[in-house]
């Protein structure tokens, strides 16, 4: 006995076959067409409890498609399959009212699977609701690897929720341009997106920066000033390096998550608050946990929804793809249009980029403009990464280094991602803040947490070191000997 009907939509007859194949086994009876018309006449008809259909098809797309069949059957789920696989096709799907989107190839239990889904969804009397048009085609994010089709997908459905939201990531990998992908797609698209990098603020003024202050709160208050949660009423409000924010802050963006309110920095009135939520950091914040300089119940309330961005050294098939985009974006800005040989491109595979996706677009930026040729080849691409200290392909095997050299290879890296910019100001003392931490954990947790034998250790003054731990909000947990 058939569990349920299914309607499929392909212009590929080896997709189909398969399809039909795998579905039938599965007990659902399929039925497949090569064009839109046909799904159309079937689904217009009352047949089929689940449609499954390309995006590309010869006589319709099928994203003009999906609003006539929701009108007449808006209670059957689409699922929509492309071998676009950018992230435009997957929130396109999304705001569609798609019921999932798969990219090609996929793996064909996982398509059993989402119409088992669908089925339930359909028969529990969950309609679609159809989604507004998007704005643009342009590509915040580009990529077709496996590891990236997970994040496109991951988005197209949180577009659709104002779930509170925590990206991890290396430096460079892209964690804003999400941010700014969940706010310009979601529900509070017409809202304002407000983006703060806590790294960059000084630990004294961070509360004032996020919730504001009154006149004379502090010297140099010279009025009322509003915070970035005020400033993002309505809209989105995104944390850069969440891991980097202080205690003392730490409790105080927690109360704002904990009761929807919160008090500028010397006032009394609360103040409601209504902003969408979105953290980021480089950070593993499950180790700061343990050293006990980030709130477990604040990480638990920031990582409602996960999402980790790959490294580009893990999606080095992408690069390509990155490559030619950085071209068109240097040649809209004056620099001539360029090519790129598919050598070049292997080489660019051979660096494990730091930086990230940063790093090679300003790598890309800084080559254009000092080779004036139409096609930037092995050669130069070859010359360039080796007068850049770009030549290493293993950097990230440290085993031989001493803390001098890594460190080197850190901050070449970190400042060639800012391309010809400068990072933030406060370098010295964020350096500093990072490399003290670990040392001074990593020391108390040697001598179990005795002050006395790690400030000998470390060959400071026993003062000096409490005077430490105290601003740099270590959370000392001593152990039985």
């Amino acid at each position: 006995m058939s569990h349920g009907s299914i309607l499929i939509a392909d212009d590929d007859s080896a997709i189909r076959t398969v399809l039909n194949q795998a579905l039938a086994r599965a007990g659902y009876a399929p039925r497949a067409t090569s064009n839109a018309a046909t799904l159309w006449r079937w689904a217009n008809q009352g047949e089929g409890e689940v449609i499954i259909t390309d995006v590309v098809l010869p006589d319709e797309n099928a994203f003009d498609l999906i609003p006539r069949i929701q009108k007449a059957r808006p209670e059957i789920p689409i699922i929509v399959m492309s071998a676009q696989n950018t992230l435009m096709t997957a929130l396109t799907a999304a705001e569609k009212g798609a019921f999932e989107y798969l990219p090609k190839p996929f793996d064909i239990s996982e398509v059993v699977a989402v119409v088992t889904r669908a089925l339930d969804a359909a028969r529990k009397k969950e309609p679609q609701r159809s989604k507004p048009e998007l704005e643009s085609d342009e590509l915040p994010l580009i990529g077709r690897s496996p590891a990236m089709q997970d994040i496109y997908r991951s988005l197209a459905r949180l577009t659709q929720t104002d779930l509170t939201v925590m990206i991890s990531g290396e430096s460079g990998t892209g964690k804003e341009l999400v941010a700014r992908v969940l706010h310009d797609h979601g529900k509070r698209r017409n809202g304002p997106f407000v983006a703060i990098n806590v790294a960059a603020i000084p630990r004294d003024l961070i509360e004032s920066e996020l919730f504001g202050h009154e006149k004379g709160a502090f010297t140099g208050a010279q009025g009322r000033t509003q915070g970035r949660f005020e400033q993002a009423e309505g809209g989105t409000l995104f944390l850069d390096e969440i891991g980097d924010m202080p205690l003392e802050a730490q409790t105080r963006l927690l109360r704002v998550l904990q009761q929807g309110e919160y008090t500028t920095v010397g006032g009394r009135t609360p103040i409601k608050t209504n902003v969408r939520i979105i953290a980021a950091t480089h950070r593993d914040l499950k180790v700061q946990i343990q050293q006990g300089v980030f709130r477990e119940d604040l990480y638990y309330r920031l990582n409602v929804v996960p999402l980790q961005l790959p490294p580009l050294r893990d999606r080095l098939e992408d690069i390509g793809d990155l490559a030619r985009t950085f071209l068109r974006r240097v040649s809209d800005e004056g620099l001539g249009e360029k090519l790129i040989e598919k050598a070049a491109v292997e080489r660019l595979k051979q660096y494990a980029w730091p930086g990230n996706v940063r790093e090679l677009e300003n790598f890309i930026r800084r080559v254009s403009a000092l080779h004036a040729v139409d096609t930037l080849t092995y050669q130069i691409v070859d010359q360039e990464m080796s007068t850049s200290s770009l030549a290493d392909p293993g950097q990230f095997d440290i085993a031989s280094k001493d803390l001098s050299e890594i460190l080197e290879s850190y901050l070449n890296g970190y400042f060639a991602s800012f391309g010809l910019e400068l990072p933030p100001s406060g370098l010295y003392d964020r350096i500093l803040r990072q490399m003290e931490i670990p040392l001074f954990t990593a020391a108390l947790s040697a001598t179990r947490g005795n002050q006395i034998k790690a400030a000998e250790l470390l060959g400071l003054n026993r003062n000096t070191l409490r005077s430490r731990i105290k601003n740099l909000d270590i959370k000392v947990i001593k152990s039985p000997s």
